[in-house]
């Protein structure tokens, strides 16, 4: 068990959204985190009390997550001599970065020498099988996003805080390394093998209730060159009774890749639609999930007014205005299914 509460490293982010690890903490389980620290040049803020690792551990955090990651998921030499000084003030470190804590030889020599623990939240803890495609018993709703960080772990979790409030059943299905720092569980589906990703989405999504929707967490995107993978194995392995678009307007290329444009909801719909089908024929698109946080509350409304009437979908900010709308829509697909 990784220990609470936390104190959230945000290092050199060089943007807000590169510590969207820590800043979906904070949003989701702000009652596990006491502070943030930040290195000089740091251009994120959780709006938290700023501590160095003696301060945190004196004010009882137990465990440093590193809440900031760079392309490629590496562990960044300018982040050393934090991190070590956090375990000899008594801190466990927890990380989802691609680059393993337990490979970083000066952070396990630290960590053995003060009896500290390192958790490598992206390396899997069991071994999955191949993908079948076997039907399942019980419902499955899957985020599928124009592009790399739009919002669709935040569309899930609206979702699942919604469907609870009504007594539904529902449950949110961490497939990434915040999500499963918030919920305690869940597979880190791009650190899997490639011939398992789809095996462990079905081992993740088992046989349940009829009536019982599974809120898989979406990753990556199709249109995105470096993650499309991640993308069609949650989708197959996934075999979706339902998928919710998330899309934010604002961004003028995909995420790291500035020749790349975005694709319109309308590609991504029937793009994602076409591949689920492949493993689920009753698979419908029910809603549209607008990461609005770039815009303002005026312009919002009416860009989310304007997709709706054009897509013919319920459409929302679910982090801004409430999953309501999507789970109307969900519950409606599930009457007419049934």
């Amino acid at each position: 068990m990784i220990r609470t509460p936390y104190v959230l490293f945000l290092g050199d982010a060089p943007d807000p959204l590169a510590a969207k690890l820590a800043q979906g903490i904070k949003d989701w389980r702000p009652e596990s985190s006491i502070g943030q620290i930040r290195l000089p040049g740091c251009r994120a803020d959780m709006k938290m009390p700023d501590m160095t690792p003696r301060a945190a551990a004196d004010a009882g955090a137990k465990t440093l997550v590193i809440g900031v990651a760079n392309r490629g998921g590496v562990i960044s030499e300018a982040w050393l001599d934090t991190l070590e000084e956090a375990l000899e003030a008594g801190l466990d470190i927890a990380s989802g970065l691609h680059h393993f804590l337990k490979n970083e030889k000066r952070l396990l020599k630290a960590a053995q020498a003060n009896k500290r623990r390192l958790h490598d939240v992206r390396l899997p803890g069991t071994s999955y099988p191949v993908a079948d495609g076997k039907p399942r018993s019980g419902l499955r709703c899957l985020t599928v996003g124009s592009d790399c960080s739009v919002g669709k772990m935040y569309t899930m979790l609206a979702m699942e805080k919604e469907m609870h409030k009504r007594g539904l059943k529902a449950s949110f299905r961490a497939t990434g390394q915040t999500g499963i720092l918030i919920t305690g569980k869940g597979v880190p589906v791009d650190a899997v093998v490639a011939d398992f990703m789809a095996g462990a989405i079905e081992q993740l999504t088992p046989d349940n209730d009829p009536d019982h929707w599974d809120l898989i967490e979406g990753q990556g995107s199709l249109f995105h060159v470096s993650y499309s993978g991640v993308s069609l194995a949650l989708i197959h392995g996934g075999a979706p009774d339902a998928l919710v678009l998330c899309h934010e307007p604002t961004r003028k290329h995909m995420r790291g890749l500035p020749e790349y444009p975005l694709p319109s909801i309308e590609d991504v719909r029937d793009s994602a639609l076409y591949m689920a089908k492949v493993v689920n024929p009753h698979c419908s698109v029910i809603g549209i999930s607008i990461n609005s946080s770039g815009m303002s509350e005026a312009r919002a409304n009416a860009y989310l007014s304007e997709v709706e009437q054009r897509m013919q979908l319920p459409c929302i900010d679910p982090f801004r205005y409430g999953a309501g709308k999507l789970v109307d829509a969900l519950h409606s697909y599930q009457t007419t299914r049934v």
